[in-house]
């Protein structure tokens, strides 16, 4: 896939259906180290050593699934992320959240407080419906302008049920690059799971970057340099 895209490097990230066993996670990263990175998940009492490991074997974060969670009760899990941020904090890492910023945007300028930065999947998540005047997106906003928050520009047709080019989320796009440009990173969400509509071509959403990012600075921003900070690559002059 990333070879018919054009793509030179790609982040795997652990899907929520293996929970905590990384094991196919890390066998696929061992497969090229040098053009693959990883988000893994784990269990609060993961030792160092564990760490150590995945950190070899080029993980950079870990994901924490608060979409699936059924006993969040409309708030974050502060202790849980809080404990996950103190064990990564020695190694340079961050938590990458799978939540919808609409469902609790009272607690998310708590999370500048964690150890570690914060990433947050497709676009914030936001409901289909909201638009980006929505509480929640405005508090993701200001996150994002601490120096906080990431977010990554994936899975647009989560949020709209509208069909390529998912028009409704240009203006969510709009609103993220100029809160923080330095802060977003790109991402096709292939293999495309748990999706109730129809499957997209990997090379539509590759052509969205046009559509985007029209500017070659910003492409290269946010398919570059951005993913270099956050993933620890090494900057070439390629289109990343």
């Amino acid at each position: 896939m990333l070879s018919r895209t054009g793509l030179q490097r790609a982040v795997l990230v652990q899907p929520s259906i293996y929970g905590a066993d990384n094991r196919l996670l890390l066998d696929t990263l061992a497969l090229d180290p040098n053009r693959l990175r990883g988000v893994a998940v784990a269990h609060e009492d993961v030792t160092p050593e564990e760490l150590a490991h995945w950190h070899k074997a080029g993980v950079r974060g870990l994901r924490v699934n608060l979409v699936d969670r059924h006993d969040a009760g409309g708030t974050l899990p502060m202790a849980m992320l809080h404990a996950l941020a103190e064990r990564i904090a020695p190694i340079g890492w961050h938590l990458e959240l799978l939540a919808h910023v609409d469902a609790c945007p009272q607690d998310l300028m708590a999370l500048q407080t964690l150890a570690v930065p914060v990433v947050f999947g497709h676009l914030g998540y936001p409901t289909i419906g909201r638009n980006v005047t929505d509480v929640g997106f405005q508090a993701l906003l200001q996150l994002m302008a601490t120096g906080r928050a990431w977010v990554k520009l994936t899975g647009p047709y989560r949020l709209t049920r509208e069909p390529l080019p998912y028009a409704p989320c240009d203006e969510w796009v709009s609103a993220l690059l100029a809160a923080a440009p330095e802060r977003l990173v790109w991402g096709s969400d292939w293999p495309h799971v748990m999706l109730k509509g129809a499957m997209p071509n990997d090379a539509d959403l590759v052509d969205l970057i046009g559509r985007w990012l029209p500017e070659p600075m910003h492409r290269r921003q946010v398919l570059v340099e951005n993913p270099a900070v956050l993933y620890d690559f090494p900057i070439h002059g390629g289109r990343g």
